[in-house]
C-alpha cells in the first residue's frame, strides 16, 4: 500500500478548499448582501444540490477511477463505473420526472406537457453532461500531476545514475594514472634512488589529495593547478634531455572545476609525445578569460605499437564522458593531429 505523503495531504487539502469556495460562493455572497443568515441558507442548500454530485464524481474519478482503472487501461471498467456513479447520484431525476409527469398540470396550468417534459430532461442532460465534465476534469488534473511525478521520479534516477557514473568513471582515472606514476619512479630507483624517494613523497601529497580532497562535484581550480603542476614534476623524471616540457597556467583562485578533470590529457601526452631518441615536445597551458576556462596541450606524436596496451585509451574516453555528464551543451572539444604534433583544447564555460 502506497504510504500517504505531506504532499498528498496538501494536495487534498488544496481540492477541498477550491470545492469549498465553489459550494459557498453562492451563499456567501447572499450573506454579504443581506446580512441575514437565515435568508442564506436556502442558497446553500441550492449551491450543495446543485455540486455535491459533481464533487462526487471528481473525487471519484481522481482518486479510485483514474488511479486504478484509466492510468491501469482499464477503459471499460473505468466508463461502467462512472455511469453507474452518475445514474446513483442523479436517481432523483428519475423520480422527479415520474413526479413531474403526473403534476405538470397543477405545478403549471395551461403549460403544455410536452414542453414540461422536455425542459426537466434538457436540465436532466445539463447535469449528466456536467459530471461528465468533471470527471474529465479529474481525470486530465490526474494525469498532469502523475506525468509531472514520472519525470520526476525520471530526472532523480537520471542523477542518481550520473552521480554513479562519475564515481566509477573517478575510480577509473585514479588507478590509471597510479599505474603509471609508479612505473616511472620504479625507472628512477635503478638510476637515482634519493631523487625516487622524493618522487615517492610527491606521489604521496598527490594520491592524498586524489583521495580526500576530490571527493566533492567540484573542487577550487587552484587545488588541481597544483595537483598538475606536481604531477607533471613526476612525469619529467623520466624524460631525457631531448624532451622539452612547457607549462602555462593562468587562472583565478576562486574558480571550480570538476576534480582530475585533465590529468588523463596530460597522461597520454607524456605516454605518446616523448621518445628515448628523437626530439620530444610538450606544451600544456591553461587560461582563463572570462566565464571560459581554456585547456590547451600540444605534444609531439609517437603513436605505440600495438603490443603497448597500457591505457588502451581509458583516460580520453574518460575525459570526454565526464565532460559531457557534467558540461553537456558548456563545453567544447578540439582535437586535431598536424605535422606530427597532436592538439586537443577543451573549452568549458563556468560560473
Amino acid at each position: 500500500m502506497k504510504r500517504i505523503s505531506k504532499k498528498d495531504l496538501w494536495l487534498f487539502l488544496a481540492q477541498v478548499v477550491v470545492w469549498g469556495i465553489v459550494i459557498l460562493a453562492l451563499p456567501l455572497a447572499s450573506l454579504l448582501s443581506t446580512h441575514d443568515l437565515a435568508s442564506s441558507k436556502p442558497s446553500f442548500f441550492m449551491a450543495w444540490g446543485l455540486f455535491h454530485g459533481p464533487l462526487i464524481v471528481y473525487f471519484a474519478n481522481f482518486y479510485i477511477f483514474g488511479p486504478y482503472l484509466f492510468f491501469r487501461r482499464k477503459f471499460w471498467w473505468f466508463a461502467l463505473c462512472n455511469i453507474l456513479l452518475i445514474v446513483a447520484i442523479n436517481n432523483r431525476f428519475f423520480v422527479g420526472y415520474a413526479m413531474v409527469k403526473e403534476r405538470v398540470p397543477e405545478i403549471a396550468p395551461g403549460l403544455p406537457q410536452d414542453a414540461a417534459w422536455s425542459a426537466f430532461l434538457m436540465s436532466i442532460l445539463i447535469t449528466l453532461l456536467m459530471d461528465i465534465a468533471i470527471g474529465a476534469i479529474a481525470i486530465g488534473i490526474r494525469h498532469f500531476i502523475r506525468t509531472n511525478q514520472i519525470r520526476q521520479q525520471l530526472r532523480d534516477e537520471k542523477a542518481k545514475n550520473t552521480e554513479a557514473e562519475l564515481a566509477w568513471l573517478k575510480n577509473q582515472i585514479n588507478p590509471h594514472f597510479l599505474f603509471n606514476t609508479l612505473n616511472n619512479i620504479s625507472s628512477l630507483t635503478q638510476i637515482d634512488p634519493d631523487a625516487a624517494q622524493d618522487a615517492i613523497a610527491q606521489l604521496s601529497d598527490l594520491l592524498r589529495y586524489a583521495m580526500y580532497e576530490t571527493n566533492k562535484k567540484t573542487v577550487p581550480i587552484q587545488g588541481e593547478v597544483e595537483f598538475m603542476r606536481n604531477y607533471i614534476c613526476l612525469m619529467k623524471l623520466r624524460c631525457n634531455e631531448k624532451t622539452e616540457v612547457t607549462t602555462s597556467f593562468d587562472i583565478q583562485q576562486d574558480t571550480e572545476i570538476a576534480p582530475l578533470l585533465f590529468i588523463s590529457l596530460i597522461e597520454n601526452a607524456f605516454k605518446h609525445g616523448v621518445s628515448s631518441s628523437r626530439p620530444s615536445k610538450i606544451d600544456i597551458r591553461l587560461l582563463q578569460e572570462g566565464n571560459q576556462l581554456i585547456f590547451n596541450c600540444d605534444n609531439t606524436n609517437y603513436p605505440k605499437d600495438d603490443a603497448d596496451r597500457s591505457g588502451s585509451g581509458i583516460g580520453l574516453e574518460n575525459t570526454r564522458r565526464r565532460l559531457e555528464l557534467m558540461y553537456a551543451g558548456h563545453y567544447q572539444w578540439e582535437q586535431s593531429l598536424h605535422d606530427d604534433i597532436y592538439h586537443v583544447k577543451i573549452t568549458l564555460k563556468i560560473s
